[in-house]
């Protein structure tokens, strides 16, 4: 696949490349969850934390997974990404299987049901967010990768991972940064 054709929109990874400086998104991958003439809007995939949701929820029961950071914007904000969107009212389709938000009270019937798993729902907190053309600047200066999300990549089994899988995934030249030393002063 060639991804120099792929353009930000919902669905797309953002992938930070190795020498990205900023501690917000240093070898982050950032799904597109909005991406158009009011901004964009995404969440860190890759940026676990020790938190549970019962921690931050009221009530909040049957599921144990730690919410991840989902970015530098209203931190005290939760987000979440799931595979039913067919039973979650509101939810908005990112891509196939994968859909954002939607009614909470219908989140927390089916985690409180056993009916979510962490290999079907993730929540975060906080986002990343762009203004108007901010993304679309960042991406032209060489800011960010991208590649079209797959399922694994939302729902992956080692979060910490994720950065490398996914460059390794795309292939050619972006396979050979997947292995950029965190410091490349220390190579």
């Amino acid at each position: 696949m060639d991804h120099a054709d792929i353009t930000p929109a919902p669905g797309v990874l953002l992938i930070a490349p190795p020498l990205l400086a900023d501690p917000n998104f240093r070898r982050s991958v950032v799904l597109l969850c909005e991406h158009g003439e009011d901004g964009s809007f995404g969440l860190i995939l890759n940026r676990p934390m020790t938190i549970q949701p019962a921690e931050v929820l009221d009530d909040f029961y049957g599921y144990d997974e730690p919410l991840s950071l989902g970015g530098p914007v209203e931190p005290n904000t939760l987000h979440y990404l799931h595979r039913h969107g067919d039973v979650i009212p509101g939810a908005i389709r990112v891509f196939d299987g994968v859909y954002w938000g939607g009614d909470f009270e219908a989140v927390r019937t089916l985690t409180a049901s056993g009916g979510a798993s962490t290999g079907d729902l993730r929540f975060f907190l906080g986002y990343a967010g762009w203004s108007p053309g901010q993304l679309d600047a960042e991406i032209d200066a060489g800011g960010w990768f991208l590649a079209r999300a797959r399922e694994a990549a939302i729902f992956p089994r080692d979060p910490d991972r994720l950065w490398r899988d996914v460059l390794r995934s795309m292939g050619r030249e972006y396979a050979l940064l997947a292995n950029f030393p965190d410091d490349p002063r220390m190579n």
